[in-house]
């Protein structure tokens, strides 16, 4: 069953009902049950497949799809955050088939870039998941033939970094890569490529026997980065030199200096220490004058909105730790006991669609796992403890506890948690090259939920598709794509609600064009 319904808050938990956070095997779904104990035979909603965030051109076609479960069978409602879903624009279809359902949104327009939820809703809980949907706006038709020779005119403006950083990259990060620099032409950026890396390799054969295992660099805990490759040196006498944008750097072995290469048998490591922000760039290793591998340093201003707390956990249950950053960031560093933390049997590492909220969830707590657990982010970390409390009951010693974390709410009393909108956290002052991406975030508080709006130059941006705009969990973040001379001036956020009106403004500078290529 379907229905449509405008985006507002959830509803209001009734007098004596129970709200229980449960874990859904999908990461990003959020699962509520509404009663201490499911009668048998009865499941909450789940999602098996959740929709995912979309980009795509406008005028085509976009599906969200998602396959749910629950027992009585889930009613299914679509909402999105800025925006009303209606049947002029929406499609609502279940799929016997594949048991899919979908959300069509036929023709799609750059004014449905929104992020949109899927409610999943029976007598005894709820499942909610959310998904962006960002629309890619085509501008007027041209001619295939008009398209064709624009497009080979403008190729070789390409930056040249371009094409050192999809040399020495994995297929998985090209999609990434070319986002980064504006190439949509993914047919004739591969073939391109080709030609490059068999002109790369016939000079590479030159001097290494071997290249392989290449690694880019990585941030870590410490306030070093790293990255690694494995070569087979022609002849061992062969000088190795590390440039920095274009710019040879000194380095030692095996030290802790500035710049340092630690070699093992046929493995090469470099590491940068004492990160700062100067250190971000192109690093390049080279032998006698033959480019080897290349790796882009980004160390993004980004910040802990909401940093780790605390976690209290008794033995064999699951603990979790939560932080919200206030820039995007595919990939976060957790620590444990100062040692990475990756996913598997024991640890879950999870990320929300918008990039901002990390999450890891300690698997079956044991007395061992006790300590200091950290998030890193760029040059930013957080840390927090882990407390394990034996378990004294022998009828469940060496047996995995049930999760419910159950919130038993009192019957409704006369009280008003209304409160006018405030920022707790402001914009703060941009300097942005151009042609580069820049992020915008603040947080705001205020029940109910503020209505956010942004300005540039007193002139509203909720319909210029230039500004990426989303707001999740009270954090307002605005993306532009592709930075410009005209994104210059005086940015303003608005936040409202029935109780006041409140605002913060911040400066955009553009530098001006920093490299003669790009664009």
């Amino acid at each position: 069953m379907f229905k449509m319904r405008k985006a507002k808050n959830d509803e209001p938990t009734a007098p004596g009902q129970v709200k229980i956070k449960k874990k859904s095997i999908v990461p990003g779904v959020m699962i509520t049950q509404y009663v201490e104990v499911l009668p048998e035979g009865t499941t909450t909603p789940d999602f098996t497949r959740k929709p995912i965030a979309l980009t795509i051109q406008e005028g085509k076609l976009a599906i969200f799809r998602a396959i749910i479960t629950g027992t009585p069978t889930p009613t299914v409602t679509w909402v999105r955050n800025n925006g009303e879903i209606n049947e002029e624009k929406y499609k609502m279809v279940y799929d016997t088939s594949s048991g899919e359902h979908q959300l069509q949104i036929p023709d799609v327009s750059v004014d449905q870039t929104d992020t949109y939820k899927c409610f999943a809703r029976n007598e005894f809980g709820k499942a909610v998941v959310t998904a962006a949907l960002n629309v890619i706006e085509v501008g007027f038709k041209k001619s295939k033939a008009m398209q064709q020779s624009r497009t080979e005119e403008t190729k070789p403006e390409i930056d040249e970094k371009f094409w050192e950083l999809l040399l020495s990259a994995d297929k998985k990060d090209y999609e990434t890569i070319c986002a980064q620099y504006g190439v949509t032409d993914f047919r004739w950026m591969l073939k391109k490529l080709n030609e490059k890396k068999t002109e790369r390799e016939q000079e590479q054969q030159r001097v290494v026997e071997r290249l392989c295992n290449l690694k880019p660099i990585e941030t870590r805990a410490d306030g070093t980065a790293e990255f690694e490759l494995e070569m087979a040196l022609k002849d061992p006498s062969s000088k190795v030199f590390l440039f920095k944008d274009g710019v040879m750097i000194p380095f030692d072995i095996d030290t802790n200096e500035k710049h340092a290469l630690k070699q093992v048998g046929k493995k090469f490591v470099f590491s940068i220490n004492g990160l700062n922000p100067e250190d971000a760039g192109l690093y390049q290793v080279e032998v006698d004058g033959v480019k080897i591998f290349s790796t882009d340093l980004k160390l993004p201003t980004v910040d802990f909105l909401v940093k780790i707390q605390d976690v209290k956990a008794q033995e064999r249950e699951d603990a979790m730790f939560e932080c919200v950053l206030s820039h995007p960031m595919k990939k976060i560093t957790w620590m444990g006991k100062n040692i990475p933390l990756q996913q598997g049997d024991k640890y879950d590492i999870a990320v929300s669609e918008d990039m901002l909220i990390h999450t890891l969830v300690v698997k079956d707590c044991l007395p061992l796992d006790k300590g200091i657990y950290a998030a890193v982010a760029g040059l930013k970390s957080c840390s927090a403890w882990l407390i394990v409390e034996a378990d004294n009951d022998p009828n469940s010693h060496g047996k995995k506890k049930i999760q419910t974390f159950s919130v038993n709410l009192p019957a409704s009393k006369d009280c008003n948690f209304d409160t006018p909108p405030s920022f707790s956290v402001p914009l703060k002052l941009h300097n942005s090259p151009e042609s580069y991406e820049c992020y915008m975030t603040c947080a705001v508080t205020g029940n109910p939920r503020p209505r956010v709006t942004w300005y540039r130059n007193n002139i509203s941006l909720s319909t210029n598709t230039n500004y990426y705009i989303i707001n999740t969990c009270g954090v307002c973040s605005m993306k532009i794509l592709k930075v410009g001379p005209k994104d210059s001036g005086e940015y303003t956020v608005v936040a409202e609600n029935p109780l006041g009106r409140v605002e913060c403004s911040t400066k955009l500078i553009v530098k001006g064009i920093k490299l003669p290529h790009s664009f």
